[in-house]
C-alpha cells in the first residue's frame, strides 16, 4: 500500500480523513469491471465487439501533419464570399469603416465558437452527430439539422465552378463585342446586346441564357449541366478515401488562391488608378460605422466566413490527436481567414480602381464629344470654354472645369443638355454584388489587362480551387457523422452524397438556376444556422458546464484558456447570436424577400419578389432544416427512442476509467465528465454521482466486489478517447 493514499493515513492516524473516488481509484490496479460483478448494465462480456470498438477507434483515420489539417481548416472556411462578398460589404458599408465592426465581432463572436467546435471535435472525435449525442442527448438534433443544412449548401457549391469554366471557354471571348443575330447575310444587332456591355451581355446571355425570372425554367443549360457533373466527379474522387486523399488534395486547392492572389496584387498595383481604388478603400465613412444594418451584415459574414455550424469544422478536428493545440488553430485560421479577405478587397478595389478610371475617361470621351456637337450648332458659346482646354488632349480635371461652367452659365436648360459629372468618385461607388463582382465586374476589367487571357485563366482557377476547397469541407460535415453513427461504408456513401448533390445540382443548372442559388444562399440557410450555432453555444456552455468544459481544455491542451472564452462562450456569444437572429427576422419582415432578375427586353436588372409557390419552397426549406432539433428532443425527453440508458457499461484500462457512452440515461450527470489524457495523477474533477441501474439503492452503496481492491462501489464513470 502506497504510504501517501488516505488508507494507510486512517491506519496510522486517529483523525478522520476524507475519501474520494479519485483517492480510492488513484491507486487501483487495472480492472476491466465488464468482466466483474461490478458491471451495471446486466450484459453478458463480449470480447470480440469490444475488440471491434477499441480497433475502431484506435484505427481512426488522422492528418498527416499539421501542416495539412491547417490547410484542410484554411481551404474549407476560406471560401468563394472573401473574394466576392467581403469586398462587396466593405464597399458598401463605408469601406475602411466596415473594418473595424467586421474585426470586433470577429474576435467576440467567430474566434470563441470557432475554438469551441475545433475543441469538442478533438475532444470526443466524432462527428456532429456523435459530438452533440454525447455533450446533451436532448439536443442531438443539433447534430442532424447541420446535415440537413449542409445538404443544399453542397449542390450550391457547384454550379459556380462549372459556370466558370463556361463563362472562360464557351462563346465569344469576354471583352469582345458580341456578335448580332444574322439573317440573309445581314448583322441585325440584338437591343440587348447593344445596351449592355460586353461582359454583362457575355454573362447572362451567352453563359447562364438567363430567363426573366424564376418563374420561366427554360429549361436545362447543357453547358453548365456537364460542368457540373465534372464538378461532383471532382469532389468525389478527392474525398473517396477520406481525409487520406481529401488531405492531399488541399496542399494545392488551400495554396494556390494565395499565389493569385498575391499575383494579382502585385499586377493590380502597376495598374493606372489602383492607389484611387484603395484610396477608396481606406478612407472611412464613420457615419456608416453607427448604422446598426452594417452590424448585422458584418457579424453574418463573420458567421458565414468561418463555416460554423455546418459540421466541416468539428468534422475535421476529430481526425486530430487529443494533445493537439487547437487553440492555436483556432487563432490561426481565424485570422488568415480575416487577412485574406482584406487580401482579396485590396486586389478587387486595385483591379477596381483601374476600371473605374478606364470608365471615367470613356465617360469623358463621350461627354466631349457632345459639347464639341453643342459648339458646332451654337446651342454652346466658345466663351463657355476655358483658354487652356485641349479637346485633343482632354484631361478629367478639365472636363469637371468645363462641366461646372457650363452648368453654371445654362442653369435652366442644362438637363436637356444630357451632360454627365464623370466623376472618379461616382464609378468607385458603382457597387457589384455576389457573382456579378467576379463574373463581370472583374471580368471587364481584366479584358484591359496586357496578356488578359492568362489572367483570365489564373482567376477562374483560383475560383475553383476556392470552391473546391469549401465543398470538400461542407461534404465532410455530411458525411464524417454519418459514418461515424451508422457505420455505413465510406467510399460508397461519399459516392452516392456526390450523386444526389448533382441531381439537386440540377435546379441550379436550369436557365432560371441564378435566382435559386440566390435564394438559397440569402435565406433558406440563415435562420437555421443561426439557432444550429446558438444551441451548441447553450449546450456546451449551460448544460454541459462552462467550468467543467474548461478544466476538460486545460487537461487537453496543458495549459488554461483566457478567462476570455469563459465570458464569450456563457454570455456574450449567446447574446450577440440572440441579437443577429432577431434582426435577421425582422429584416425579412421589413422588407420580403426577392431578387435581382434579368429583364432580356430591357437588358437592365430589375428587383422581383418571390412568387408564392417559391415562398413555400423557402419555408419548407427552413422548417426542414429545423425539425430535427425539437424531434429529437421530444423523443428523447418522452423516452419514445430509447438513448442509451440501458446500455452503460465502465472500465478501467490503461490507468484511467472509460466508458462506453453510445447510449445514456437521460438524468445521468456522469455523461458530463470527460476522460482525462493518460496521466499518473489522479484526477482533480470533482466526484459525480454515478449511475447504477435500476436495482441501485444508493449510489454511495458499497459492495463486496472481489475485484475491488476496497471492496468499493464508487463507479467514476468518465469517456476515453479511444471509445469515442
Amino acid at each position: 500500500m502506497p504510504k501517501n493514499s488516505k488508507v494507510t493515513q486512517r491506519e496510522h492516524s486517529s483523525e478522520h480523513v476524507t475519501e474520494s473516488v479519485a483517492d480510492l481509484l488513484a491507486h487501483e490496479e487495472p480492472v476491466d469491471y465488464k468482466r466483474s460483478v461490478l458491471n451495471v448494465t446486466g450484459e453478458t462480456w463480449d470480447k470480440q465487439k469490444e475488440g471491434e470498438e477499441e480497433l475502431d477507434a484506435e484505427n481512426r483515420p488522422a492528418w498527416n501533419s499539421k501542416l495539412q489539417y491547417i490547410l484542410a481548416q484554411i481551404g474549407y472556411s476560406v471560401g468563394l464570399g472573401n473574394v466576392w462578398r467581403f469586398p462587396y460589404l466593405c464597399q458598401k458599408n463605408g469601406g475602411g469603416a466596415y473594418l473595424v465592426p467586421y474585426l470586433v465581432l470577429l474576435i467576440i463572436i467567430g474566434l470563441p465558437l470557432f475554438f469551441l467546435e475545433l475543441a469538442v471535435g478533438q475532444r470526443i472525435r466524432r462527428g456532429s452527430i456523435g459530438v452533440w449525442n454525447y455533450i446533451c442527448p436532448r439536443l442531438g438534433g443539433i447534430g442532424y439539422a447541420s446535415c440537413l443544412v449542409s445538404a443544399p449548401a453542397g449542390p450550391l457549391g457547384s454550379p459556380p465552378r462549372g459556370a466558370l469554366r463556361d463563362a472562360k471557354w464557351g462563346g465569344d471571348r469576354p471583352g469582345s463585342k458580341p456578335r448580332g443575330a444574322l439573317n440573309r447575310g445581314l448583322s441585325v444587332v440584338e437591343t440587348e446586346c447593344e445596351r449592355s456591355s460586353a461582359t454583362t451581355y457575355f454573362w447572362y446571355r451567352e453563359t447562364l441564357d438567363i430567363s426573366n425570372s424564376i418563374s420561366e425554367s427554360g429549361g436545362l443549360n447543357w453547358k453548365m449541366t456537364l460542368c457540373l457533373l465534372v464538378a461532383w466527379s471532382l469532389v468525389g474522387l478527392a474525398m473517396i478515401k477520406g481525409i487520406q486523399s481529401s488531405g492531399k488534395v488541399m496542399y494545392f486547392s488551400s495554396l494556390f488562391p494565395y499565389v493569385v492572389l498575391v499575383c494579382f496584387l502585385v499586377r493590380g498595383l502597376l495598374l493606372r488608378g489602383a492607389v484611387d481604388g484603395i484610396m477608396h478603400m481606406f478612407t472611412p465613412k464613420l457615419d456608416k460605422m453607427l448604422d446598426p444594418q452594417v452590424w448585422r451584415e458584418a457579424a453574418t459574414q463573420v458567421f458565414f466566413a468561418l463555416g460554423l455550424g455546418f459540421g466541416g469544422v468539428i468534422a475535421f478536428s476529430s481526425y486530430n490527436k487529443q494533445d493537439n493545440n487547437c487553440h492555436f488553430d483556432a487563432t490561426l485560421v481565424s485570422f488568415i481567414n480575416f487577412f485574406t479577405s482584406v487580401l482579396a478587397t485590396l486586389v478587387v478595389f486595385a483591379v477596381l480602381g483601374f476600371k473605374a478610371n478606364i470608365m471615367n475617361e470613356k465617360c469623358v470621351v463621350e461627354n466631349a464629344e457632345k459639347i464639341l456637337g453643342y459648339l458646332n450648332t451654337n446651342v454652346l458659346s466658345h466663351d463657355l470654354i476655358p483658354p487652356h482646354v485641349n479637346f485633343s488632349h482632354l484631361t478629367a480635371k478639365d472636363y469637371n472645369e468645363m462641366y461646372r461652367v457650363i452648368m453654371t452659365v445654362k442653369e435652366g436648360h442644362f438637363k436637356e443638355l444630357g451632360l454627365d459629372a464623370c466623376l472618379l468618385e461616382d464609378e468607385l461607388n458603382k457597387s457589384v454584388q455576389g457573382t456579378g463582382l467576379a463574373f463581370i465586374a472583374f471580368t471587364e476589367a481584366m479584358t484591359h489587362f496586357p496578356a488578359s487571357p492568362f489572367w483570365s485563366v489564373m482567376f477562374f482557377l483560383m475560383l475553383i480551387n476556392l470552391g473546391l476547397g469549401s465543398m470538400i469541407g461542407t461534404m465532410s460535415g455530411i458525411t464524417t457523422p454519418i459514418i461515424d453513427t451508422f457505420k455505413v461504408r465510406k467510399e460508397v456513401f461519399t459516392v452516392g452524397c456526390c450523386i444526389f448533390a448533382f441531381v439537386v445540382g440540377l435546379i441550379f443548372v436550369q436557365r432560371s438556376g441564378n435566382y435559386f442559388v440566390t435564394m438559397f444562399d440569402d435565406y433558406s440557410a440563415t435562420l437555421p444556422l443561426t439557432v444550429v450555432v446558438i444551441l451548441e453555444n447553450i449546450a456546451v456552455a449551460w448544460i454541459y458546464g462552462t467550468k467543467k468544459f474548461m478544466q476538460e481544455l486545460t487537461e487537453m491542451l496543458g495549459f488554461r484558456p483566457y478567462q476570455f472564452y469563459y465570458y464569450t462562450w456563457k454570455y456574450v456569444s449567446p447574446i450577440c447570436m440572440a441579437v443577429l437572429m432577431t434582426a435577421s427576422i425582422i429584416q425579412l419582415g421589413v422588407s420580403p424577400p426577392g431578387y435581382s432578375a434579368w429583364i432580356r427586353e430591357e437588358a437592365a436588372e430589375k428587383f422581383l419578389f418571390y412568387p408564392t409557390w417559391a415562398m413555400a419552397i423557402l419555408i419548407s426549406l427552413i422548417i426542414l432544416a429545423s425539425l430535427p432539433l425539437p424531434l429529437v428532443f421530444i423523443l428523447r425527453q418522452f423516452h419514445l427512442v430509447s438513448d442509451g440508458s440501458n446500455a452503460l457499461s465502465v472500465t478501467y484500462k490503461k490507468g484511467r476509467m472509460m466508458k462506453d457512452i453510445s447510449n445514456l440515461e437521460d438524468n445521468d450527470e456522469t455523461r458530463f465528465i470527460l476522460s482525462k489524457v493518460p496521466s499518473e495523477t489522479p484526477s482533480p474533477m470533482p466526484t459525480h454521482r454515478s449511475y447504477l441501474g435500476p436495482g441501485s439503492n444508493s449510489p454511495m452503496e458499497m459492495s463486496s466486489a472481489p475485484n475491488g481492491r476496497y471492496g468499493s462501489g464508487y463507479l467514476l464513470a468518465s469517456t476515453p478517447e479511444s471509445e469515442l
